[in-house]
């Protein structure tokens, strides 16, 4: 994977491509949200970053909801809601463009760790917002107690709660925070570091 991108695609490219999906169709309102989808982006990465979080963490904060923007044939959409596997989707399309599998299994593992709070914590559905708790429904409920059992031993588990968090709090309309042109840079030594 790490040969690919500089076979078929350059770094630059790769980031550029990710920009120009971000603000093409991220200023379209977040489903049931007051916020646009880049502004809830942005929030994420930016609540990763005041949290000290690594920079993979703060870029797959930034990230986490691409799978919503994406024109793709495995996508799974509902009007309401828009594309409810979503997390799946973007784990795939930033493995297939050369972001790091701890990156990418932080994007992919975002929807899992609602279910998984849900199933473990009462009080965290009071949490959600109105969307959240219908998005919910559509990916499955809370896990059941094997589920919930299996998803406790991910690797990457407290990172991901950590970027699921962040993703509830990110849905503020009166909150500035740095555009996505702060992560460019960021981005692209993230990927040319993979690339070496």
């Amino acid at each position: 994977m790490e040969e690919r991108i500089v076979m078929t695609r350059t770094v630059e490219s790769v980031v550029e491509e990710v920009f120009e999906i971000l603000t093409r169709t991220g200023g379209e309102q977040y489903f049931g949200e007051a916020v646009s989808k880049l502004a809830h982006a942005e929030q994420c990465a930016w609540f990763a970053e005041k949290a000290g979080a690594d920079d993979e963490l703060v870029l797959a904060s930034l990230l986490h909801d691409i799978g919503h923007l994406l024109e793709h044939e495995m996508a799974v959409r509902d009007e309401r809601v828009g594309v409810v596997n979503h997390d799946e989707l973007g784990e795939m399309w930033l493995l297939e463009r050369g972001f790091g599998p701890r990156l990418a299994r932080l994007v992919g593992g975002h929807v899992d760790a609602k279910r998984y709070l849900t199933a473990t914590n009462a009080a965290y559905v009071d949490r959600l917002s109105e969307a959240s708790k219908e998005t919910l429904v559509l990916q499955g409920g809370p896990m059941d107690e094997a589920d919930a059992a299996a998803f406790a031993t991910e690797p990457e588990l407290r990172d991901i709660l950590r970027l699921r968090s962040w993703d509830e709090m990110a849905k503020d309309p009166e909150l500035v925070v740095p555009d996505i042109e702060s992560y460019r840079r960021r981005m692209v030594a993230y990927l040319a570091s993979l690339s070496r």
